[in-house]
């Protein structure tokens, strides 16, 4: 049996070490041949997983058996497409899968539904007509690009025309989507549903870096601190998300913000969350989603048992100021004393660092365990002090002022 897996990230290495648990052989598309799972596949090739036609090509000539990945809206969306087109197994059909990775189509569902949102238009023209309505400040996003890629917050209209530019030049289809600015707490949340029912697996909290316009996470809290009332709106908007878009098994992630215990959604998708999710949520709900991803695949349904990890968990991401990485330094060293769980290095030596642009820039992240807040505020801050990521110079480019809040 062959799967063909889409995009050679982090996560990617834990689902290719899971189909050769099960004899499955792992075949590798990504566009970056030095993608992290690159070297665990059975076979690589160096083709863009948005390269439909590319893809396909694969696909035949593999004569694969499936097509899947994790992690990545988009490709939930190239995956379902093939599928559909090829006859082959996915947990989603097209038609779906495009609803959840299009943020216009999203939204317009939401509005259809009652499902509470910010106001916004869509399009892929810009006038002072167009926003009518709408007040500052505003976000500006494409509506199909990931890792915060083009998301900008604007105070005016001088600084909406850039940033609907940029977008509009980041999107494949040249949309844009512009909504209004919603303060409040920022919620990121993990759900299973099984047999169209939601079953919440973790709810983090979530912060970006510090007087930026582009809302770049840099840390995930878990637990998240809001109310068991809170959570209980959660669960029910949660739901009513389900049931809008008609989804019966499947692993989902809503981003949504709460202000004076009202929720927003900001949006969702139909997939495992990126990042570290496929490792954190084995450890705080005891339910593997990446195994669950291949499951259903295969067409096996998932029951979630969830045994829910009463401690706390910092996910802190690190971003650099403008320089070339050589080495990093502290993560092994802070791993053996028990002050870190776990760390990632996402960048080798003579990697280039500019401008902080989306979540793709962090150089590594480092993730804390603590049974009592004050335990986890000593170890993070520890944690904040030792790392680096040094130039050829000695100088170390991480931003500790982000890390140090």
């Amino acid at each position: 049996m062959k799967a063909l897996v889409l995009c050679g990230g982090k996560p990617q290495i834990a689902l290719i070490h899971e189909l050769k648990r099960r004899n499955i052989t792992a075949i590798l598309a990504d566009a970056n041949d030095k993608a992290a799972a690159v070297q665990y596949a059975d076979v690589f090739y160096n083709v863009s997983t948005l390269d439909v036609v590319g893809i396909e090509k694969i696909a035949l000539a593999e004569k694969v058996d499936c097509i899947l990945s994790v992690c990545a809206d988009q490709m939930l969306l190239v995956a379902a497409q093939l599928s559909e087109k090829l006859n082959l197994p996915c947990y989603i059909d097209y038609e779906t899968a495009k609803n959840v990775s299009s943020k216009e189509y999203m939204k317009r569902i939401f509005v259809e539904n009652n499902i509470p949102t910010a106001k916004y238009i869509v399009g892929s023209s810009i006038s002072l007509s167009v926003i009518e309505g709408l007040n500052f400040p505003l976000i500006v996003k494409p509506v199909d690009c990931y890792s915060s890629r083009g998301v900008k917050k604007v105070l005016n209209y001088d600084e909406l025309l850039s940033a609907f530019e940029n977008a509009k030049n980041l999107s494949r289809t040249g949309t844009v989507i512009v909504e209004e600015f919603v303060e409040g707490l920022e919620l990121s949340v993990d759900i299973y549903v099984e047999n169209g029912k939601v079953n919440i697996l973790c709810i983090r909290s979530l912060d970006k870096i510090p007087n930026s316009e582009k809302f770049i996470i840099c840390r995930g809290n878990y637990p998240a601190k809001i109310s068991l009332a809170t959570k209980g709106r959660v669960q029910d908007v949660a739901q009513k998300i389900v049931e809008a878009f008609g989804l019966v098994d499947t692993p989902m992630l809503i981003q949504m913000k709460i202000n004076d215990e009202q929720i927003h959604i900001l949006e969702f998708c139909a997939r495992t969350g990126g990042g570290i999710k496929y490792r954190l949520l084995p450890k705080v709900c005891g339910f593997d989603v990446v195994k669950a991803v291949l499951d259903l695949t295969l067409g096996e349904k998932p029951h979630v048992n969830i045994k829910p990890l009463n401690t706390f968990i910092v996910d802190e991401f690190l971003y650099c100021n403008p320089g070339i990485l050589d080495h990093t330094e502290g993560f092994e060293e802070l791993l053996k004393d028990g002050i870190i769980d776990h760390y990632e290095v996402y960048k080798s030596a003579g990697y280039q660092f500019d401008e902080i642009s989306s979540s793709g820039d962090r150089v590594a992240y480092f993730s804390v365990v603590a049974d009592t807040e004050a335990e986890l505020r000593r170890k993070h801050q520890i944690a904040a002090s030792v790392v680096k990521a040094v130039d050829n110079k000695g100088k170390d480019l991480i931003r500790h002022d982000i890390i140090n809040i």
